[in-house]
């Protein structure tokens, strides 16, 4: 039977959805609030719409005969459009808002972490007085990290001792306008993700990736959704074991056996320690860059998961190439804080080369007049091509047989694009930033 997909999300993620089933005996419908080039050339069609509104969602979903959904961001996760797929009849590879908690409700989480036993949680107070916050954090004996509730698109923490004093915390919180906050203890070692693929109480996973949040090379500058990331062509990272691995997948697994009816990604972010892996979040979806680094070596056809999870089956074993990848971003000029919006990509699949081109939010002008666009007043004056918005634009993949060779390739690519009006971290898997990673948890461990 050829399955009719419909793929909910227009950004980077989405994209590299799209590829893993471009080759699918199924066809491809994507919703999102922004027109996404690569997705669009890829679908048999593309609707526009605001994809926190279920009853939208449902009627596209409808329209096109969907038989599956594959719910990218975590937005509508939180605003119930699984659900409502489900209601419709539609199977949705993305947990119902209530599981999706484990992402959206930090809050939430940390307690559901406590109350199932769960390892690897760190020591953490959640707060609705802020006030009583500060308290908190004058009487801890050491640093905190910071955390809002809710969804804040990843850029939203702060880390005291790291991004800011005691006192510009407390600032913080004061000024902000959450009404809940999580403050936790400060874990230090080095960031890893691991993406388990959930359905029927069963779950694999795919290997670890390491993702870079800082604007600036050298892990310099504000958070940012993510600048890039990077996998190696065994499940681990360089300054892992394989034990560090295994440890962390059997957090996975005791989420996963608390989470009584979840199905979709379940995305495990990990501060390997000195006392092995603590958990920093949980998201609800795969991540974005982590998408880029797992689905291009992903050699299981991923309609054969999404299949297996809508007829009540465990997922298949997936098999991954055994190739390492690197992922770069190329940000608008004063992306996070003051992004500057209107600047012409240069480079396209072809001229990528070697390298993934992965479109996340642009806008295009065509010939025929049609656009995409929400803020620029002067689009009428530009060339036909894509443009730059103010969030991330686009990401280059490399994938070779180690990570300097995968790092070469994505380099390459973004040699072509240039950097008129871009921002982008070059140094993400280059070889003296991984060793400075394996130095850290050497350092840690007390090799």
């Amino acid at each position: 039977m050829r399955e009719n997909v419909l793929l909910i999300g227009g950004g980077g993620r989405e994209h590299a959805i799209a590829r893993a089933l471009e080759d699918s005996e199924a066809d491809l419908y994507a919703c999102a609030g922004n027109k996404n080039p690569g997705i669009a050339r890829i679908a048999a069609g593309f609707e526009t719409l605001e994809t926190t509104d279920p009853d939208a969602v449902v009627d596209y979903a409808e329209d096109v005969e969907a038989t599956i959904a594959v719910v990218g961001p975590e937005a509508p996760l939180d605003a119930g459009v699984a659900d409502a797929l489900e209601d419709a009849g539609i199977y949705a590879f993305g947990p119902k808002a209530d599981d999706a908690r484990i992402e959206t409700d930090k809050a939430f989480q940390r307690r559901f972490m406590a109350e199932n036993d769960i390892p690897g949680c760190p020591d953490f107070e959640t707060f609705d007085d802020m006030d009583a916050a500060c308290d908190f954090i004058d009487e801890y004996d050491g640093d905190l990290a910071i955390k809002p509730a809710g969804l804040t698109g990843g850029k939203g923490v702060k880390v005291i001792g790291d991004q800011v004093t005691p006192e510009e915390g407390k600032e913080y919180i004061r000024d902000s306008d959450y009404d809940r906050i999580v403050l936790e203890e400060r874990l230090i070692g080095e960031e890893v993700t691991i993406q388990a693929f959930v359905a029927n109480g069963a779950f694999e996973t795919a290997p670890a990736v390491q993702d870079h949040k800082r604007a600036y090379e050298g892990d310099e500058g504000p958070n940012t959704g993510g600048m890039g990331s990077y996998s190696d062509a065994t499940p681990s990272l360089p300054f892992m074991t394989d034990e560090d691995y295994e440890e962390a997948v059997s957090i996975i697994e005791a989420t996963v056996d608390a989470l009584d009816d979840y199905r979709g990604i379940l995305y495990g972010q990990f501060m390997l320690t000195s006392e092995g892996p603590k958990v920093i979040e949980f998201n609800a979806r795969f991540g974005d860059p982590e998408a880029m680094n797992t689905l291009p070596v992903l050699e299981t056809d991923f309609i054969d998961v999404l299949t297996a999870a809508r007829d009540g089956e465990a997922p298949p074993e997936l098999e991954f190439a055994e190739q390492a990848t690197v992922c770069k971003y190329a940000v608008p000029e004063g992306y996070p804080t003051d992004p500057k919006a209107g600047a012409k990509v240069q480079v396209d699949e072809e001229s990528a080369g070697d390298a993934l081109l992965y479109y996340a939010s642009v806008e295009e002008r065509s010939s025929s007049g049609n656009q995409n666009s929400k803020s620029s007043d002067d689009v009428d004056e530009r060339d036909d091509g894509i443009y730059t918005t103010t969030s991330r634009s686009f990401a280059v993949v490399g994938v070779a047989d180690s990570i300097s060779e995968a790092e070469a390739i994505a380099e390459d690519a973004l040699a072509v694009a240039g950097d008129e009006g871009l921002h982008m971290r070059h140094d993400i898997g280059k070889a003296d930033l991984v060793q400075r990673r394996i130095d850290h948890m050497n350092e840690l461990r007390g090799e």
